[in-house]
């Protein structure tokens, strides 16, 4: 007679608000930080011990693979709207546009986008359902005579590489300034060039650059390591 397969146990209620609590904490973390945020830090930001955040995510892979699925699900969503609309160049507009403005708002999510250092299969994943709709759009795009013709998927990251340091560059002084420099960037992917678009951002003056410059040694831009993170210690109570 077969054994029947075990059922895994639902948390109990309390392990369950902790858990609910790491993720909330994450979120504002590694928002604010990036990846470069340990799961000390998280545990700091969610008032709990440090033990209580490695026995629910024992590593930051795991955090970061569970904590950012509703990232990648905002991205998909971004690229299915810009399939939806009927001027596709308008929908290519909107899509960089709300892919930036998550970058932008998430610097954690704009980590793990531009690197495999951690959820190497969550982005891998993202990457292969996303590939042909980028595909799509900028075939539509080009059809249609809004995009230029020598314009390719693949160039999009390296688009959002660009905003992402822009991002970082202006973050202290001017957090909006990088719309000044998306605007440029995709005036400069159109086909049509009648009028410049009006850029809704004025640039950095003298004061505004030399406050940026004094900070920008401090920035850490880095690429997290592929070094997995120190696990937590071995837990031998069963506290939550």
């Amino acid at each position: 007679m077969d054994t029947p397969a075990a059922v895994p146990r639902p948390l109990r209620r309390d392990a369950e608000l902790n858990r609910l609590r790491i993720m909330a904490a994450a979120r504002e973390v590694f928002a604010e930080r990036g990846l470069e945020a340990t799961l000390d830090d998280v545990a700091r930001q969610a008032g709990l011990g440090v033990g209580t955040v490695y026995r629910r995510f024992p590593n930051k892979e795991a955090l970061v693979d569970a904590l950012f699925e509703e990232g990648f699900g905002r991205v998909v969503a971004a690229a299915e709207r810009s399939l939806e609309n009927p001027d596709a160049w308008a929908g290519m507009v909107n899509l960089v546009t709300e892919l930036a403005e998550i970058q932008a708002a998430d610097r954690g999510l704009r980590d793990i986008m531009l690197s495999e250092a951690y959820g190497r299969d969550r982005v891998a994943q993202l990457r292969d359902r996303i590939k042909p709709m980028l595909e799509q759009a900028v075939e539509r795009a080009q059809r249609q005579g809004g995009l230029r013709a020598d314009f390719r998927a693949a160039d999009v990251p390296a688009l959002l590489m660009m905003i992402a340091m822009t991002v970082e560059f202006g973050r202290d002084v001017r957090p909006e300034v990088w719309r000044r420099y998306l605007t440029m960037l995709l005036d400069g992917i159109s086909a049509r060039r009648d009028h410049p678009t009006r850029l809704p951002e004025p640039e950095l003056d003298d004061d505004d650059m030399h406050e940026a410059m004094h900070a920008w040694p401090r920035l850490r831009w880095t690429t997290p390591t592929s070094t997995p993170e120190k696990r937590g210690p071995k837990v031998l109570s069963s506290e939550v």
